[in-house]
């Protein structure tokens, strides 16, 4: 099963899930950002960072593991 995912992790990734993926670093980099601000902000931003910076990186690794076509990640044992 692991062997499975790091295939996939491998394989090439489509242009659309490509812009995903750099969308969700951005909105991770940018909760992170205001997470670590060096200044005092209202508890409701820093909540709204925190939902940010786990949204980019659930959209991140979901990408991430989108691949071109079945046929790279066939079931081998079906």
């Amino acid at each position: 099963m692991i062997m499975k995912l790091i295939e996939r992790l491998k394989a090439p990734t489509p242009k659309f899930f490509r812009v995903l993926r750099n969308v969700g670093l951005a909105l991770a980099a940018a909760g992170g950002a205001l997470l670590t601000a060096p200044i005092a902000l209202p508890v409701a931003v820093i909540t709204v960072a925190g939902y940010i910076t786990v949204a980019g990186g659930v959209i991140t690794a979901v990408s991430q593991t989108a691949v071109d076509g079945e046929k790279d990640c066939k079931d081998d044992d079906s």
